[in-house]
């Protein structure tokens, strides 16, 4: 979508939605009105600080704005304090059945503790955790998972099912309620896409909380991407969930990546430059998909919202470029037109076309940062 458009003002592009209460992670706002936040986690060994932080540093370049560290073990939880400091964006710390990490990962500078506080043991454990989380300004994540439900909801529901998993959800959030603690979300996840979606769909109907969305082992980056997106796409179109964690057997960064585009392409949030690009055919004037990955490698590190469009021809390439900022749409001998702001604005000729975007694109995000800079400092 163009930054000079209203096209984000039509009625068939809103969502509505669903009411939340808020939370914070950290100094990051979570449910309610407040942008919805793209999470990842790191995949190091957490005891090996200085690895999860350069992981971490990665993550944060590429616009995440929470990230989940695994806590496992005593080892983890002593290099979490180290690892907290140097981190940019609050930390969640994972912990499954171990109170004690939950609370050390609370003292460490923990953000906010994914925990069930119905699997880590006696009442009196719970308190113990609770406590830490309220001591030290932590939130909590109640993360409820098709593959590890109770054994009593299994026998009770015969496999995993969205009933169980929003019992489940439900139960855990009556634990920290009882305890008047209300600072907490709640994911229900499953590989199954269609498990998930529906387990949301009624835990959305069930309870206030910000919900934490994902495809829980969605796979390898292609058809994990695949999954999310309609998984995720789905809930996010009905106006369902607050924060969003894409789960790759990939590199971090490219959750984060995927995260971003996902919301882009509902219009729920911009970051960096949107690419509209045809298939390509017999007609292109211009090599698009080679063009389309030098400029999508070359633009990575812009993160101002900008929307770009790469046309290879004139049956939709004027067309496409009318609602973007900047375009480039193929034309005859060797050559075609660049498009800004909507309107045709002069002629470049394909062997300089990426370097001379890129240098458009650029010059553009400058200024609507500066702009942006101006209009802070009055």
């Amino acid at each position: 979508m163009s930054t000079q458009d209203h096209t984000s003002v039509r009625p068939w592009r809103q969502i509505q939605r669903r009411p939340s209460r808020k939370i914070r992670v950290g100094d990051v706002e979570v449910g309610g009105d407040a942008p919805i936040t793209v999470q990842s986690m790191t995949n190091t060994l957490t005891a090996d600080a200085a690895a999860t932080i350069d992981q971490i540093r990665q993550l944060e370049e590429a616009g995440a704005d929470i990230v989940r560290v695994s806590c496992p073990d005593e080892e983890s939880t002593a290099a979490f304090a180290t690892i907290a400091r140097a981190a940019k964006v609050p930390l969640v710390a994972d912990i499954h059945f171990h109170y004690k990490r939950g609370i050390e990962a609370a003292k460490a500078g923990a953000a906010c503790l994914r925990i069930n506080p119905g699997n880590i043991g006696s009442p009196d454990r719970v308190r113990e955790v609770i406590q830490a989380a309220r001591d030290h300004g932590c939130s909590m994540r109640i993360g409820v998972n098709a593959g590890s439900l109770e054994r009593d909801l299994l026998e009770k529901y015969g496999e995993p099912c969205p009933d169980a998993m929003v019992e489940s959800a439900l139960n855990h959030a009556r634990i920290l309620q009882d305890h008047d603690f209300h600072e907490f979300k709640i994911s229900v996840k499953a590989s199954d896409t269609f498990m998930t979606v529906a387990a949301y769909q009624q835990l959305a109907e069930q309870i206030d909380c910000p919900l934490h969305l994902g495809i829980t082992e969605a796979g390898a980056l292609r058809t994990g991407t695949v999954k999310s997106a309609i998984g995720i796409g789905s809930l996010l179109w009905a106006g369902i969930g607050d924060t969003i964690r894409v789960s790759l057997a990939a590199d971090p960064v490219e959750e984060v990546k995927v995260g971003f585009d996902i919301l882009k392409s509902l219009g729920l949030r911009h970051r960096g430059v949107n690419i509209i690009a045809c298939p390509s055919c017999a007609r292109q004037g211009f090599n698009v998909i080679k063009t389309v990955e030098a400029l999508e490698e070359r633009l990575a590190h812009i993160s101002t919202p900008l929307s770009l469009s790469i046309i290879g021809c004139v049956v939709n390439g004027p067309g496409e470029a009318l609602m973007t900022d900047l375009g480039f749409t193929g034309g005859g001998k060797g050559s075609g037109m660049v498009y800004v702001a909507g309107r045709p604005d002069h002629k470049m000729d394909n062997d300089h076309m990426v370097d001379h975007i890129v240098g458009l694109v650029e010059a553009r995000a400058a200024e609507i940062e500066a702009a942006k800079t101006a209009l802070a400092a009055e």
